[in-house]
C-alpha cells in the first residue's frame, strides 16, 4: 500500500510538472502504476512472479510514453525481496530481461528524447544493480546472524549435555560410595545383632549418616536438573574433606590410613574434586570387592597431585566397570593418567597423576 501510494502520488505530480513533454495520466496509466504494488502483495508466495509483474508493468508504462515518475519503486522492492527469499539467480535473470525490455520500450516510446538515452540506460542499470547488491548484502548478513544463532544454540546444548554427564558421574560416585557403606554396615549389624548387640549401634549410626548424605547429594542433583542455573549449589568436596571421608569408611570396619604430604594452597578446584572423587571411588571398590582388612591412601603434591590407594585384599585383574571408567575419565579430563591393577605384594593398587596446571587442548 505504501509503495502504491508513493507511485500514484509521485506519477501525478510528475505529470503535473512535465510541461506536456510526456503523456499525461489516464486510467490505463493508473492501472499500470498500481500493478507493481499489487503484485508485491503476493511476494512471499511468488517472489519472482511479483517481480516479473512489476518489471512488465514498468516497461509497458515507459513504452506508452507516460510521464516518468517513481514507477520503478516496486521494481526495486521486488528485486531486493526476491534475493532475500533465495531466488538470487532468477532475480538477476529477470533484472537483465527487464533492462532489455526497458531499452526496447524506450526505443518505441513515441515521446522519447533520444539525446540522453545512454545516460538514462546507465542510470536504470545502476539502480537495478544497486538493488540487487543491497539484497545480496542483507541476505548475507541475515545468513551470518542465523548461523551465529544456530552455533550459539548448539554450544548451549553441548554445554548442557556435558553438565548432565558430569552430574551423572558425580551421582554415581557419591551414591555408589554411600550405598556401599550402608550395605557393609547393614551386614555388620545383622551379623552382630545376636552375639554382640553393643556393636550394632555404631553400625546403625553409620548407616544413618551415610543415607542422610546420599539423600542430600541426590536432592542437590535433582535441583540442578529441575531448575538449572537457578538451583542452589552446595560446595564441591575438596581434599580438606578427606579426613571425614576416611573416618566414614573406617567406621564401616575397614582400617584406612591417610598419608598426606604438605598440601600447597590453593590447588585448582577441578584438581581437588577429581582427587577426592578418585579416593572415594577407590575406597568404595575396596569396601565392596577387595575383602580387605586395611587400606592406605597416600597423596603427594608437586607439579602433579599423585593419588595412591592400596589395600591388602584379594587383588586380581580389575573389573572394568563404571567406577574405574569414571576415575580414568576424571584423570584424563585434567591431562593426567590412571593406573590400576594388582599390587606386587598382594592386594590392589590405584595410582592417579593429576597435573596441577591443566594442559590446553587444541
Amino acid at each position: 500500500m505504501a509503495v502504491g501510494a508513493v507511485q500514484v502520488v509521485g506519477s501525478f505530480g510528475a505529470a503535473h510538472n512535465n510541461g506536456g513533454d510526456r503523456k499525461g495520466m489516464d486510467a490505463l496509466a493508473i492501472v499500470l502504476v498500481l500493478l507493481g504494488p499489487l503484485a508485491l502483495a503476493v511476494r512471499d508466495r511468488w517472489p519472482l512472479g511479483a517481480l516479473a509483474v512489476a518489471l512488465g508493468s514498468s516497461v509497458v508504462y515507459v513504452g506508452l510514453g507516460y510521464t516518468y515518475g517513481p514507477i520503478f519503486l516496486s521494481v526495486v522492492v521486488g528485486l531486493v525481496y526476491a534475493v532475500l527469499r533465495g531466488r538470487r539467480r532468477g532475480a538477476w535473470l529477470l533484472a537483465s530481461a527487464g533492462f532489455v525490455g526497458y531499452v526496447a520500450a524506450s526505443q518505441v516510446d513515441p515521446r522519447a528524447d533520444h539525446r540522453g538515452r545512454l545516460v538514462a540506460y546507465a542510470l536504470v542499470a545502476a539502480w537495478m544493480i544497486v538493488a540487487l547488491v543491497v539484497g545480496e548484502l542483507i541476505r548475507s548478513r541475515r545468513d551470518v546472524l542465523a548461523n551465529q544463532a544456530t552455533m550459539a544454540a548448539e554450544a548451549k546444548q553441548r554445554r548442557d549435555s556435558e553438565q548432565r554427564l558430569l552430574l551423572a558421574q558425580e551421582l554415581h560416585d557419591v551414591l555408589a560410595h554411600h550405598i556401599s557403606l550402608i550395605n557393609v554396615q547393614a551386614g555388620v549389624a545383622l551379623h552382630l545383632m545376636d552375639e554382640q548387640p553393643e556393636r550394632v549401634r555404631p553400625a546403625l549410626t553409620a548407616i544413618t549418616v551415610a543415607s542422610r548424605e546420599a539423600v542430600r547429594e541426590l536432592r542437590g542433583a535433582l535441583d540442578v536438573l529441575r531448575r538449572g542455573e537457578a538451583a542452589p549449589r552446595s560446595p564441591a568436596p575438596t581434599l580438606a574433606d578427606l579426613d571425614r571421608l576416611v573416618a566414614a569408611v573406617r567406621a564401616s570396619g575397614l582400617d584406612v590410613r591417610l598419608d598426606e604430604g604438605p598440601r600447597p594452597d590453593p590447588l585448582p578446584a577441578a584438581v581437588e574434586l577429581a582427587a577426592y572423587r578418585i579416593v572415594q571411588e577407590a575406597l568404595t571398590n575396596v569396601s565392596r570387592h577387595a575383602a580387605a582388612r586395611s587400606a592406605t591412601v597416600r597423596l603427594r603434591y608437586g607439579a602433579d597431585v599423585v593419588v595412591e590407594v592400596a589395600d591388602d585384599g584379594v587383588g586380581g585383574a580389575p573389573a572394568v566397570g563404571n567406577g574405574i571408567t569414571g576415575m580414568r575419565e576424571r584423570a584424563a579430563a585434567l591431562g593426567g593418567e590412571l593406573v590400576v591393577g594388582p599390587a606386587p605384594g598382594g592386594g590392589f593398587h590405584v595410582l592417579a597423576r593429576l597435573p596441577v596446571e591443566t594442559p590446553v587442548r587444541s
